[in-house]
């Protein structure tokens, strides 16, 4: 009877653990930056639109 491989086994669910931590990071630093270029847009746009002044309305 073959005796497991403890060892190798616990390596291997390491070696799984830091491949999807990287993909998660990596993943995680996309989506940080791709709203970064977009959110310079429209933190410009935003004040514009959403202003509270009197200068369009009559009266």
């Amino acid at each position: 009877m073959v005796k497991p491989n403890y060892q190798f086994e616990k390596r291997q669910r390491e070696l799984e653990k830091k491949r999807k931590q990287e993909e998660k990071r990596l993943r995680d630093l996309a989506v940080k930056s791709l709203p970064d270029a977009t959110s310079g847009q429209d933190a410009n746009a935003l004040p514009a639109a959403t202003a509270d002044d009197d200068a369009g309305k009559p009266g």
